[in-house]
């Protein structure tokens, strides 16, 4: 079946492509622009790929439309292309949820955050254990290089989004998905564009749960109050508790839990190993627990798990060295919501102690724009010891009224940025750590910060 994705570009509609061709089919696609990692995945795949959006980006030959949700509404000329044809459509989630995730032993990493990341782990522990996962991941592992793949196995990973599926179709994405695995890191408010307020997107997850079977299994962080209240509307599946905390009493109360000062990991009440990864934080020590109960629930054991996090090499964009140089490290990270923001920056200082921290920080998601968290935007930076704000985006809030002071800065330009930057690094006696935060795309900034750098 010849198949056309309209958003092609968007990572899970990217992923989708190469899991479509992956079945068989021969996949074409369209959108305004491609980015990567999507750009080069899509690229080494032969996938042919038509930019911008036009009348005629609907192929004659095209069985099949996939569309994705981002620009893709009535007045973009391939949607109005597209119901003009008469031709089958369908939204990216529906897709996978009919011809890619049906059959399979789904396990699904959910929440506001650490979903890439907790994906990635699990998709990382099924590997080690000789599994061999299908998994579609928004970003890219770096145990594995590409954003998703389809094997024989039964068993398929995936970052669950809450996020709409599409103009005509408000339900969040992965209700599409009907996992019997599933992880819920935790719930907070974000996607101010699309939700009104936490409860609307309780609501959500509300429905996810209730398509969880009864011989399934919901993992969830015991220590988030949000997630608790979710749990408590309904419940009919098996449920796992795991949680991070320094006091060892804690312990009691849940399936999975690790002493944060120590490291040492409590399994059904009995110490089982210690901690073995080098992702930072304890945002992150949450991440990892979750995915050795999730693969705990396929049979891999515990202690298996454990070691298997030895090797496992991180994610793009999730606290990503770009550069290791002589009087800095640069960072890539993709946090863009304060909780985000705050727990990437004290896992750093915790692994770096009084080290110089400089967060260089855009607000490029819809959320971060509208000003929906503008009041715990400087308090999310206090573990920085510089804070340099991209402002290149039309804002809902005076930022620069909000953040100045204190060691922060609001910069309309990436050279600018930079330039002051590298001045300030020039002070410094000590290895420096330097973190950009952004979901949007940088290419801009590490241009600047590269030319400028250079000289620091």
């Amino acid at each position: 079946m010849h198949i056309h994705l309209l958003g092609i570009g968007g990572t899970l509609m990217g992923s989708i492509a190469l899991l479509a061709q992956a079945q068989g089919h021969r996949v074409t696609g369209s959108d305004s622009a491609v980015y990567e990692p999507m750009r080069s995945q899509l690229a080494a795949a032969n996938i042919n790929v038509q930019s911008p959006y036009l009348k005629t980006s609907i192929p004659d030959t095209a069985e099949l439309i996939v569309l994705g949700n981002a620009g893709l509404g009535r007045g973009n000329p391939a949607v109005e292309a597209l119901l003009s044809s008469g031709k089958p459509f369908e939204s990216g989630a529906s897709f996978l949820g009919q011809y890619i995730l049906k059959d399979r032993w789904v396990i699904a990493a959910s929440g506001t955050h650490g979903k890439t990341t907790t994906a990635s782990l699990i998709t990382w522990l099924l590997e080690h254990a000789g599994l061999n996962p299908s998994y579609l991941i928004g970003g890219v592992p770096l145990n594995f290089k590409t954003s998703a793949r389809l094997t024989d196995s039964p068993f398929f990973v995936i970052e669950a989004d809450e996020y709409d599926t599409s103009y005509f179709d408000r339900q969040s994405k992965f209700l599409h998905y009907r996992p019997k695995t599933l992880v819920i890191n935790n719930l907070e408010y974000d996607h101010a564009d699309i939700f009104p307020d936490l409860k609307s997107i309780e609501n959500q997850f509300h429905q996810l749960v209730r398509r969880v079977p009864e011989m399934g299994q919901i993992i969830s962080n015991g220590f988030d109050d949000n997630v608790a209240q979710l749990l408590h509307r309904g419940l009919w599946s098996e449920h796992r508790r795991y949680g991070v905390s320094d006091l060892l009493s804690d312990s009691s109360t849940f399936d999975l839990f690790m002493q944060s000062s120590t490291g040492n990991v409590v399994v059904d009440g009995q110490m089982i190993g210690t901690r073995s990864w080098t992702l930072t934080g304890e945002h992150n020590d949450a991440n990892a627990l979750a995915a050795i109960a999730a693969a705990r629930h396929v049979g891999v054991p515990v202690h298996e798990s454990l070691a298997a996090l030895t090797e496992f090499q991180g994610v793009k964009r999730r606290m990503e060295i770009l550069v290791d140089a002589e009087k800095y490290r640069l960072y890539d990270d993709f946090a863009h919501h304060p909780t985000a923001i705050k727990s990437t920056l004290a896992g750093l200082r915790s692994s770096v102690g009084s080290a110089p921290i400089y967060a260089i920080i855009e607000p490029a998601s819809h959320t971060m724009r509208l000003g929906t968290h503008e009041q715990q935007l400087s308090d999310a930076c206090q573990p920085a010891d510089r804070v340099y704000w991209l402002h290149e985006r039309q804002l809902n809030f005076d930022l620069e009224g909000l953040v100045s002071g204190d060691g922060q800065r609001v910069f309309q330009d990436p050279q600018l940025l930079a330039r002051a930057l590298s001045a300030d690094l020039n002070d410094e006696s000590s290895l420096a750590h330097i973190v950009i935060m952004s979901n949007g795309g940088i290419e801009s900034l590490t241009s600047a910060l590269a030319s400028q750098l250079t000289h620091a």
